[in-house]
């Protein structure tokens, strides 16, 4: 429950400081942010990023607690499982951000803690998702004879 109000708190916490040149100030960057940047100038593109790094997070969140208080049967785990590699999808995006951005050499970019902390969500819910009970096969899922 706790992912719950980590999730929002890890999308406005800054993943990343940036700059153009090393003498200039940093600006901070967060999830909320870059969205708000990509609404600006390419819609198609922000709405995959937000089910990606909003949705698809949360969702799987709130469907693994309704699954472990036994009020969502254990039949929907499959469909939790690919909302959670949706939004492992979403950090490897912004590691391969950092990496492109660092090996051209033009800015400077440093990782900051809401990039640990988003992270850090993703792993853990993943592990939650590991945890939760296993999907079992009722006697209207058995083939009939």
């Amino acid at each position: 429950m706790a992912l719950l109000i980590a999730f929002p708190v890890a999308w406005f916490a800054p993943l990343m400081r940036a700059g153009l040149l090393p003498l200039f100030g940093l600006s901070e960057i967060s999830v909320i942010s870059g969205l708000q940047s990509l609404w600006q100038s390419d819609v198609a593109l922000a709405l995959l990023v937000t089910f990606f790094a909003l949705f698809a997070p949360y969702v799987k969140t709130l469907g693994l607690a309704l699954v472990h208080f036994d009020l969502l049967s254990t039949r929907v785990k499959p469909a939790l499982s690919l909302l959670g590699k949706l939004a492992m999808a979403d950090i490897f995006l912004i590691a391969a951000y950092i990496t492109v951005a660092k090996g051209i050499g033009v800015g400077r970019i440093e990782t900051a803690w809401g990039l640990y902390l988003f992270t850090g969500c993703i792993l853990i819910q993943l592990f939650l998702g590991l945890l939760s009970p296993r999907t079992e096969k009722t006697a209207t899922d058995l083939p009939q004879n």
